[in-house]
This record gives structure tokens, sequence and C-alpha cells, in this order.
């Protein structure tokens, strides 16, 4: 499912005639979270977007055994089984199991500015060998994260992202952030 970002009702943080920092990633930084187990970002990140919008923080066990006991959309079995990767198209399941409504959606970082700037969530996927400049496979998509700012002036992507133990309101350059969000097409979820 794909959503426009357009019209959403909201509060702006930002006036993006003037550019400068679209969303708040102060305010996102207590709900991020460094991960324990591997491969369970999606997770994670569903956790600190939940965290954000109702201010009750969700351990990681607990996001991981709801996503263990919800039947995946993408694939036969649960959303999250240790060890395997979460599908894009199970997050807003998740999400919605915490009664947060989102959309799928590809775009790009202008969209992802007028979310932020809405009052939005946004999670993104992401090559994190890009992110954190790492050898490797940098061609697919291989991670999640929370997208909690944008500051245009400086050229900066604010992130939440619980892979790595700097990972609260990690900061990133523009040109990094889209080089590593293009390997999955520019995927995104967005809360409504």
């Amino acid at each position: 499912m794909t959503c426009s970002l357009l019209g959403f009702p909201g509060t702006a943080q930002a006036d993006p005639s003037t550019g400068g920092m679209h969303g708040d990633p102060g305010a996102a930084a207590p709900y991020w979270r460094y991960q324990k187990q591997d491969r369970d970002c999606g997770e994670m990140a569903v956790a600190d977007v939940i965290g954000q919008i109702t201010g009750n923080q969700i351990s990681e066990e607990e996001i991981d055994d709801a996503a263990g006991n919800i039947p995946s959309t993408a694939h036969a079995g649960p959303i999250y089984t240790p060890g395997n990767r979460t599908s894009n198209r199970d997050l807003p399941v998740l999400l919605a199991h915490y009664g947060v409504q989102s959309d799928e959606t590809r775009s790009d970082t202008a969209a992802l500015e007028r979310a932020l700037d809405q009052g939005r969530k946004v999670i993104a996927g992401v090559n994190n060998r890009i992110l954190w400049d790492e050898g490797g496979d940098r061609s697919r998509e291989n991670h999640f994260v929370v997208v909690t700012g944008i500051d245009t002036r400086a050229g900066v992507v604010h992130v939440n992202d619980s892979g790595i133990k700097a990972g609260r309101d990690e900061q990133i350059s523009l040109a990094t952030f889209e080089a590593a969000w293009a390997t999955s097409g520019n995927f995104a979820v967005v809360t409504r």
C-alpha cells in the first residue's frame, strides 16, 4: 500500500520554506534502545515508535514475543523468529497490534520531511554497511532505523538506530542516508 504524505493533519515543527529541522530528535531519543538479539531491528524500530507515540517504553523481549505470536503477512509463520529477518510488509501489522495505524510508502526525503513536520513517525529500510561505513554487501536493504529528524540546513538526518551502541540520535549525512535508503527502493513505514 502506498500513501501520499500530503494532506495529513498535524502541527509543523519547521517552516519547510526556510529549511531547518524537520521532526524532533531530542524528544525521540529517550525511546531508543540497543538491540540484544540478532535481526530484530524491525521490532526495535516499532518499539521505538510506539514509545514515541504512547510514552510507554516496550522492552525488546516484549516486542519480540508479540512479533513471534502474530502471523506474518509476507511468509508462513510469525512475523519474527530469532535469526530471521522481518519483512517490510509486517511492520505495519506489528504497529497495528499496538493500536498505531501506518502505511508503507516509497518516496523521497522531501516526503519524509513533510511527514516529520506533521508529527508522523517514520521507519526506513536501509543498508547498515553504508550507514556505519563498514565493508560488506552494500547493495541490499538489511536494517531498519527510525528517522527522527532531518536538518536541511546542516544536511544531516537524525535516526534512532538500534543496531549500534551509539545509535541514540545517530546523525548521518543526508547523502549517506539517501545512499543507504536507496537500497530498499526508498521504503518507509509512516504512521498516520
